[in-house]
């Protein structure tokens, strides 16, 4: 096939705009970040989701070169500043700090969500390993575990213990410690794990599975805490049991939070993140925060991250199908 003078002209054109574009396109994706970055906190400010991702915000912006703000969207469990980060442009500047109910619980006690976090959201980077701590109101007549127990055991329905909303993880630890304590105490949701410590400062409430933000005021005399959430014993309080030592078997409600951006923003970006948030982990001063919290911080890997998720799934699904458990 023949070409003729003019037409040969013109494919050198397109060729030549082709490639023009291409290397445009490329250094648009290498000049990532060139604005603001914003990371959506789905739960109130003060929480331990809040806390997290504003000790990482500064350090990231110096990192990336832009300015990084946190944006609090809290509401339904963590579902609507999920939606709002599902259905953002998948650039790399809209990120999601949430605890790890919004992937792993909430799809088991909502019947309909407006977005799918397993298919709508990619992990990004975990960012803390989030123990509960079990407090109660000073004046409750009670100095340990089975103490509480048995008073719960002979008031049967009269007291009460706050949560940061159905489904959230105190929600689900309360829950299991019904279940496996065989007690009966009536549940009391608050739109964040801020407002329910508050009501327990106040005396509302009795007891309270806190993700460690208010650990000051146990240090405080302000609040008596009883018993660890977890596995393993906080080194915050190395004195303080856990609720497996205290009879309740494998009683577990840790959870994983972290960063999550809308699903198809681009590997590399996802990578640079990752990494960067990582390192941000490792220095002392965010370290000192997370375990302030009574925390642990957990760089993972986007796949570890996701596998972990998966993992809690299918733990905290087996006391939501007990417990059913249903969303607001």
């Amino acid at each position: 096939m023949t070409y003729s003078r003019r037409a040969l002209n013109t494919l050198a054109l397109a060729a030549s705009l082709t490639a023009a574009l291409f290397v445009s396109g490329h250094a648009h994706a290498q000049a990532w970040p060139a604005k603001p970055l914003k990371i959506v906190v789905n739960f109130p400010p003060g929480g331990a989701a809040d806390q997290i991702a504003r000790s990482i915000a500064q350090p990231l912006q110096d990192a990336l070169g832009q300015p990084v703000v946190v944006e609090n969207r809290a509401g339904a469990n963590g579902n609507l500043g999920g939606e709002v980060v599902a259905k953002s442009p998948a650039d790399g500047y809209t990120l999601l700090m949430s605890s790890g109910g919004m992937v792993s619980v909430n799809p088991h006690i909502y019947n309909k969500m407006s977005f799918d976090p397993a298919k709508d959201l990619t992990p990004v980077a975990s960012a803390a390993r989030v123990l509960v701590f079990l407090t109660v109101r000073p004046t409750l007549p009670v100095d340990n575990i089975k103490e509480l127990i048995s008073y719960i055991k002979a008031n049967p329905g009269k007291l009460s213990y706050g949560s940061a909303g159905n489904g959230s993880s105190p929600h689900l630890s309360g829950e299991m410690f019904k279940s496996q304590a065989g007690l009966f105490a009536v549940h009391v949701p608050y739109r964040g794990a801020a407002p329910a410590l508050v009501d327990l400062l106040a005396g509302q409430i009795d007891y309270y599975f806190d993700p460690g933000i208010g650990l000051n005021q146990v240090r405080a005399g302000k609040l008596k805490l009883l018993a660890v959430g977890s596995m393993k014993r906080s080194p915050l309080f190395p004195n303080v049991p856990t609720l497996h030592e205290a009879g309740l078997t494998n009683f577990d409600a840790d959870t994983v939070f972290g960063f999550y951006a809308p699903t198809g923003t681009p590997a590399a970006v996802i990578t640079k993140l990752n990494t960067e948030i990582n390192r941000i982990l490792t220095t002392a001063a965010v370290k000192e925060k997370i375990t302030a919290l009574g925390g642990e911080a957990l760089p993972l890997s986007p796949a570890e991250f996701a596998s972990k998720a998966m993992e809690d799934s299918k733990r905290f699904g087996a006391i939501i199908k007990e417990r059913n458990i249903v969303g607001d």
